[in-house]
């Protein structure tokens, strides 16, 4: 009591700064446009990855620019980006060089994707899912419509749908009385160089179904479409049996790799 007051020491007047943050879990200086993904957990002062911020440009550039401002390996870049803390650029290109084009790595099976390096289930997933949803857009393009004036993206879809499946599928497309497809199934999956077809069956299936035309679909797995002794024997089987019953055969397609045979076409039928 009455003494002086004692003055405070410099550690005392001055709190101890506290570190800026930028509303993240991290010290501030990512800045707007970072991907945390990217950043990385190195420690302060380390430089940044090259690839520092490329994920926010890619995706902002993508949402302004559109899907033709980018290159395919940017957009497979895209769906890769569930893998965390990565530079995916090379990835993108190897699955690229390795299946020929974005619907090859996207229709590709998953075991196939999964062999290249660096590959999470999540980024599996996240390509099998852009396939899916490619394919069932194509289908929902020529389904209920005149295969007459939509003949190329059936065509279309029938490639995507069965180039590049690893073994023999048979499909049938079923129109009615004005060639409109009313439905498409695959009947019959067999090996990697025979399909068993039961004419009997197909036109069946075509009778439940009130259809009058069929055009016939199957793959080659090996990529060369040309019909084989067994696919016009077969071809032949099946006519003759729908004939029968009122039911036309318009075509018989074969699906390769890059291209296909039409029997039609070709003087088959």
């Amino acid at each position: 009591m009455g003494g002086s007051r004692r003055r405070p020491s410099r550690v005392e007047e001055q709190d101890p700064p506290l570190p800026a943050t930028d509303g993240s879990d991290g010290p501030a200086g990512g800045g707007a446009g970072t991907d945390a993904s990217e950043a990385g957990s190195g420690a302060a002062g380390e430089d940044a990855p090259h690839y520092h911020g490329h994920r926010e440009r890619l995706r902002a550039r993508f949402l302004e620019q559109g899907a033709e401002a980018l290159q395919d390996y940017e957009l497979l870049e895209l769906l890769l980006f569930q893998i965390p803390r990565r530079d995916v650029k090379p990835l993108a290109k190897a699955l690229l060089k390795a299946h020929g084009s974005l619907w090859g790595v996207v229709s590709a099976p998953a075991d196939a994707l999964r062999r290249q390096r660096e590959m999470t289930e999540g980024a599996v997933a996240a390509l099998k899912v852009a396939g899916a949803i490619g394919l069932r857009m194509a289908r929902q393009e020529v389904l209920g419509k005149p295969v007459l004036s939509s003949w190329q993206k059936l065509l279309d879809y029938c490639a995507g749908a069965m180039a590049n499946e690893p073994v023999e599928q048979f499909r049938i497309l079923f129109l009615d009385r004005k060639n409109t497809l009313i439905a498409d199934e695959v009947q019959q999956r067999g090996t990697v160089d025979h399909t068993p077809v039961y004419p009997r069956e197909v036109v069946k299936r075509a009778l439940e179904l009130n259809a009058t035309a069929l055009i016939l679909v199957h793959n080659h797995p090996s990529g060369d479409p040309t019909p084989s002794r067994a696919d016009i024997e077969m071809t032949k089987q099946i006519i003759q049996a729908a004939t029968a019953l009122g039911v036309v055969v318009h075509d018989h397609v074969i699906i390769g790799k890059g291209r296909h045979v039409s029997f039609k076409s070709i003087g088959l039928m």
